[in-house]
């Protein structure tokens, strides 16, 4: 299987263009690439909440209601670390020593994640062939369930998805910590990347961790806490239900809304287009304005600017988006943004609705014999 290309057949020069100058703001203005201090107080800020919210809840000092909202709050808060913390680290962008953020990288174990296979999935395939249906999983939600592409078949239950769609990404992260890294793990292909060897080591760190997570948060809590087993379920199900609908509902917000493409390859199983184009139709900004999106989504709410420079610390996506708006302008090229998380939520909202109901109608139509 030859492997997949970006031709350029516009000569674009948008992305050395975009970098050059996006250089030399950090060369100008004297700073780092990576984390500066806001970052660090960023990190320490949400892993004390994290350890404070744990804390409380395994103290086992408050009754079920209030043990109930402060799961909500843990569930939310391991997103926030997922967006805030491991994703830089992982990218290898939140410092520049890979052994630092290597250990920053642990932490997506603390919230049930494994950062080695997320480096696959995300960092090269996703980054890679975004929304390129047959490549990038991450469109693939719910197979059978969720429908984005058009050469999917419909069928009746897609007329609903619209609808149930936001309660299976509240499915995601209990997804991710029971079953996904594991099917990821020992996966022959991520979409159509070969995935057949991992260090050794890796194997030992995947059940190890996975390990650690499920004493902290099964074991433990069923050994301490004076509430009954199904309170307990609920309780876990609940934590992972709002982690998981806050991680779903800011990633399909970056790529699945109006006006961003699923390209598939042509004839000879290539992409018309430069990858730093490629990335431009593929993918939306939100949000853009709001400090406390930006704060809380770890500066995934600037897409654009993580997907053409992950190395790049989030903390300078906000200055970094005009030069980049700017750029995409010179060169005629879209800049897809929603100014709000409710404006993004619509437009996602209606392509499920086109993908599921309006495409299911638009079949129904065509099998209806026309009449003489």
């Amino acid at each position: 299987m030859s492997k997949l290309r970006f031709v350029d057949k516009r000569q674009s020069t948008f992305f050395a263009d975009a970098r050059q100058r996006v250089d030399a703001y950090f060369e100008e203005n004297k700073i780092s690439k990576h984390a500066n201090q806001a970052m660090w107080n960023k990190t320490v800020f949400f892993l004390v909440v994290f350890w404070v919210l744990y804390g409380l809840i395994i103290s086992n000092q408050f009754n079920v209601w209030v043990m109930l909202v402060l799961s909500i709050a843990l569930g939310m808060t391991c997103a926030f670390i997922g967006f805030n913390i491991c994703h830089d680290a992982v990218h290898g962008s939140f410092t520049d020593s890979s052994k630092l953020n290597r250990t920053l990288g642990l932490t997506f174990n603390l919230i049930g994640g494994n950062p080695y296979v997320w480096s696959i999935t995300h960092n090269i395939v996703h980054h890679t062939y975004t929304n390129i249906p047959g490549h990038d999983e991450d469109l693939e939600i719910a197979p059978g369930l969720v429908r984005i592409d058009e050469d999917e078949p419909v069928n009746a239950v897609h007329k609903y998805q619209h609808i149930y769609a936001f309660l299976l990404y509240g499915l995601a992260s209990l997804s991710w910590v029971l079953r996904k890294d594991y099917i990821k793990f020992f996966k022959q292909n991520i979409g159509k990347t070969p995935n057949r060897s991992h260090p050794k080591k890796e194997y030992f760190n995947l059940f190890f961790y996975k390990a650690v997570y499920y004493t902290l948060f099964i074991v433990l809590p069923l050994c301490v806490l004076s509430i009954t087993w199904w309170q307990f379920v609920i309780g876990f199900l609940v934590m992972h239900f709002f982690e998981g609908l806050v991680l779903g509902l800011v990633f399909q917000l970056a790529h699945i809304v109006e006006y961003t493409e699923f390209p598939e390859p042509n004839g000879d199983g290539n992409i018309e287009e430069s990858w730093a184009v490629h990335q431009m139709q593929t993918t939306a900004n939100f949000s853009c304005n709001s400090s406390l999106a930006y704060f809380l989504c770890g500066g995934l709410n600037f897409q654009i600017e993580h997907h053409l420079f992950p190395k790049i610390c989030h903390i300078h996506y906000p200055e970094i988006s005009k030069i980049v708006k700017e750029t995409a302008a010179d060169h005629g090229i879209q800049y897809i943004e929603n100014k709000t998380f409710w404006t993004a939520l619509q437009s996602h909202y209606r392509v499920l609705r086109k993908y599921g109901k309006e495409d299911y109608a638009v079949q129904r139509m065509k099998m209806v014999p026309v009449q003489a």
